[in-house]
């Protein structure tokens, strides 16, 4: 199983991390990385930080000539926005970690807090997942994210985009959305909040293509992919829900107009709807996997809360710390490589093998078996 661990501050020298159980002979493109991390770090909305830190990964171990070796792999991305334009945070902010974390650690500064309650630490999960993404390809597992909404602003494009031409224009929108005049929008949305001194959240869409039947399990409650893949989204800082396929909406219509009814084409089973967002039981069902996730608004505002002066118990203003108006296109990102690493570990759980090669016999021998109707 792939396990990995992150270490590091937001304004610390280097964020380390450490990624162990991966099959050796796979081609680990330093290059791909590197673009993860850029793709986290675009998006209309964006602080200055974005301007200064250009991520870039180092791997130290596990690869050798560019290929993995099996054994963990450690990478190290250089801060540098390292300077923070306060000395103390001692009126902590509302909606965030600050006041928590102090109360838990028994900490006299939120800096403490802040430094790893950042959502700065995301960018190595980013570095981690893009390595999944990596394994994931030797299979053809594909994912894509766009934004569907911004504050109040909704896209109009319909649910369940599927072609994947179109899915890839995402990246070339600033605000990741497949539709313009949405996006037109969306973008004097942000710039009224910034205006005001405020922020904004918003909603995006990840969807995972090619991936096979039986990853997960219905066995027992802690295996189930749906359950997995909720704990991993909800882990990025600033996400507050997320749902399946239609979601909660599923609340609104009766069992005949939710559930995918099944047909056979005489080599697999399939489904015409997609409503169920490929998971039944906690196991991928051959469909695609589609989720969407919401993230709130930035808790650090350039028109702050009342807070309490920790020092003083007096009611104060929540100290202001550079932070971004938008970051829902970065946490799509985000998103997409942490759902990398849950459907990597899958594929491990399921087709084993030391090495690549290994895993790929023990795939085609299973999608063999499907296909040649042995089950």
């Amino acid at each position: 199983m792939i396990r990995f661990l992150t270490a590091g501050e937001s304004h610390g020298e280097y964020l380390v991390g450490i990624i162990e159980g991966f099959p050796s002979n796979m081609y680990l493109d330093v290059n791909y990385i590197n673009n993860e991390l850029k793709r986290r770090q675009s998006g209309f909305g964006r602080s200055n930080r974005m301007s200064i830190e250009k991520d870039e990964a180092v791997i130290l171990s596990g690869v050798n000539n560019n290929f993995t070796t099996g054994n963990p792999i450690s990478i190290l991305i250089k801060n540098r926005g390292t300077n923070i334009d306060v000395d103390r945070i001692i009126r902590p902010r509302p909606g965030h970690g600050d006041l928590s974390g102090m109360l838990k650690y028994n900490h006299q500064d939120a800096k403490n807090v802040m430094e790893r309650a950042s959502a700065r630490e995301t960018a190595m999960r980013v570095a981690v997942g893009s390595i999944c993404k990596l394994l994931l390809n030797e299979f053809n597992i594909r994912i894509y994210s766009h934004v569907v909404q911004i504050g109040p602003i909704k896209s109009i494009d319909k649910n369940y985009v599927e072609d994947e031409e179109i899915l890839l224009q995402a990246d070339k929108s600033p605000l990741r959305v497949l539709n313009k005049e949405s996006e037109e929008l969306m973008i004097k949305e942000i710039e009224r909040a910034k205006d005001e001194g405020d922020t904004l959240g918003g909603v995006f869409e990840v969807i995972g293509k090619n991936i096979p039947v039986g990853l997960g399990s219905y066995a027992s409650w802690d295996r189930r992919i749906d359950g997995i893949i909720a704990g991993c989204i909800m882990s990025i800082p600033g996400i507050k829900g997320i749902e399946f396929g239609l979601g909660f909406d599923v609340a609104n219509r009766l069992g005949s107009q939710v559930h995918d009814e099944i047909y056979y084409d005489g080599k697999r089973y399939f489904r015409k709807t997609n409503n169920a967002g490929g998971i039944e039981a906690g196991v991928s069902n051959g469909e695609n996997i589609v989720f969407r996730a919401v993230m709130k608004p930035i808790p650090t505002l350039k028109k702050p809360l009342k807070t309490v002066n920790i020092t003083t118990k007096e009611e104060d203003l929540a100290q202001f710390v550079r932070s971004d108006v938008c970051a829902v296109p970065s946490a799509s990102i985000v998103a997409e490589n942490m759902f990398a690493y849950v459907l990597a570990n899958e594929m491990i759980a399921k087709f084993g093998g030391d090495s690549v090669e290994e895993m790929k016999t023990n795939y085609n021998n299973y999608t063999g078996s499907l296909n040649n109707n042995k089950r």
